[in-house]
């Protein structure tokens, strides 16, 4: 299908109606963190070339920040010359709403690695100094600004800062990394700090965390270089950790379920199962396991009932039984990239050579393969930022340009 900037009216017309009722994509992973879409009636299989190309856009700038989707805007990070940058696109045909900038560029490579967060009429973004900013969603307009770096002392590792912030209620939480506290919470309206976790003083690594109710308690739980950890949401008090060795660069988000937190990152360190039981008002994690069948990188880590789903370094793309660590299935698949899902099926996305996108059946029967087409426009560079689905489309970022697709039956 030809690329096209402006949509038919009709197609138009449908995708808009179509969009307003569905569920957002407002933060990095999803609604809840978990990367995996409530969308339903969603294409089971795709034509040869794939989905229908409803809109391309360019101006995303330089870098692998992923997009956050919300009413009628996209949103992502990026750079371009000697700023970084926060930028709006219309959900209903890919032009630009506005663009804000939010520090200065660099790195290596370049360009900002966080997704935004949108809560409300408010846009949260990280950029890879650890410059956190919050904007108008309508204008783009700064409403406050806190450095982790220079105001925190932050330290992170030489990929520079890339977790997404976490909106929870009135509090924003990210990880300066810093000897005063590892994580702290933000008053989400004014950018007042609230706490740090003065208990916990690791380096900032690449993970984002997330919140759970444990025992009748709000936590936010974060995987760090050196620990797995629960802080309660009032305080920023530890209420447990768990030991864990990273090495190189600790990139997956956790996951939590049933009073049970999975963790996994690479280079040869793989997986581990932590069950955090409560004895009173203490806590405490208990190793269910620790093995190498899931080695992820940084394409994250899905749990779809009782299986998770990702590709492992050395293996491939894997089903691990979630409760005994056990390896299901493995299969090559398209490569070593990243994945979400949405009704039924994993989307899984190459890094590397033509940017394969493949539709595979969310299934611990085997590796089945429904569709799989090469992603157009393929820049240079590694193609990290995490398929995205949202409104009945799959949302793709490469650098200076989002596709997005229609994959939504007819």
């Amino acid at each position: 299908m030809q690329t096209k900037n402006v949509l038919l009216t009709g197609f138009s017309l449908y995708l808009t109606s179509a969009l307003l009722t569905a569920a957002d994509w407002p933060q990095w992973r999803g609604p809840n963190r978990d990367d995996v879409s409530s969308e339903q009636g969603l294409l089971k299989q795709w034509p040869p070339g794939g989905p229908p190309l409803v809109w391309k856009a360019r101006g995303a700038g330089a870098g692998y920040s992923g997009v956050a989707v919300s009413g009628t805007k996209v949103f992502t990070l990026g750079e371009k010359g000697d700023s970084s940058f926060a930028v709006a696109f219309d959900v209903a045909g890919g032009s630009p709403v506005w663009t804000a900038k939010i520090g200065k560029a660099g790195g290596d490579p370049a360009g900002p690695r966080s997704t935004p967060t949108v809560d409300g009429d408010r846009v949260y973004v990280l950029n890879q100094f650890g410059d956190l900013v919050c904007l108008e969603v309508a204008t783009g307009k700064k409403v406050w600004r806190r450095s982790f770096e220079k105001e925190f002392g932050g330290r992170c590792g030489g990929w520079m800062y890339s977790e997404s912030p976490l909106v929870d209620g009135d509090r924003l939480i990210g990880t300066p990394g810093s000897a005063q506290g590892s994580i702290a919470a933000f008053n989400k309206k004014t950018g007042e700090l609230l706490w740090q976790t003065k208990e916990l003083t690791d380096a900032a690594e690449y993970s984002s965390p997330i919140a759970a109710q444990i025992g009748g308690v709000r936590q936010y739980i974060q995987l760090t270089g050196e620990n797995v950890v629960g802080v309660q949401a009032e305080s920023g008090q530890v209420l447990w950790r768990a030991r864990r060795q990273g090495e190189t660069a600790t990139v997956p988000t956790p996951i939590f379920y049933d009073d049970d937190v999975y963790v996994s990152s690479g280079y040869g360190v793989g997986c581990n199962l932590f069950h955090i039981g409560k004895a009173g008002n203490s806590y405490q994690a208990n190793q269910v396991y620790a093995n190498k069948v899931m080695v992820n990188h940084h394409g994250g880590v899905v749990r779809v009932g009782d299986y998770l789903y990702g590709y492992s370094d050395g293996k491939g793309w894997v089903c691990q039984e979630f409760r005994t660590g056990r390896l299901v299935w493995r299969d090559e698949g398209v490569g070593k990239g990243s994945l979400t899902c949405a009704d039924g099926h994993l989307y899984l996305r190459s890094e590397g050579g033509h940017g394969a996108i493949a539709l595979v059946e969310a299934t611990p029967q085997g590796y089945t393969e429904a569709s799989r087409f090469d992603q157009p426009d393929r820049s240079q560079e590694s193609s990290w930022p995490h398929p995205v689905i949202a409104g009945g489309r799959l949302y793709l970022r490469d650098q200076d340009v989002l596709l997005c697709y229609n994959v939504r039956m007819n």
